[in-house]
């Protein structure tokens, strides 16, 4: 979905202040900005989406209660 020349003008407005008030932190979003534009350039990644790595942290989580109460429950 595509911006309207409204919301473009107000994001060119945000961008030019932040880039008066602190360029470094302009330049970094910048990088991560082309840098997300080059992934999605890529032929074949369109709607491909890896699992997050907090959903990997959940399953070890839930892992380690499930183990911790079968240890629990064998040691009584």
């Amino acid at each position: 979905m595509s911006l309207s020349p409204r919301e473009r003008r107000i994001l060119a407005e945000i961008e030019g202040a932040l880039e008066q008030e602190d360029p470094e932190l302009a330049r970094r979003v910048a990088e991560i900005n082309k840098a997300g534009w080059a992934r999605d350039a890529r032929p074949g990644t369109h709607g491909v989406r890896r699992r997050a790595p907090r959903a990997w942290m959940i399953y070890l989580a839930a892992a380690l209660v499930i183990v911790s109460l079968l240890v629990a429950v064998l040691a009584t």
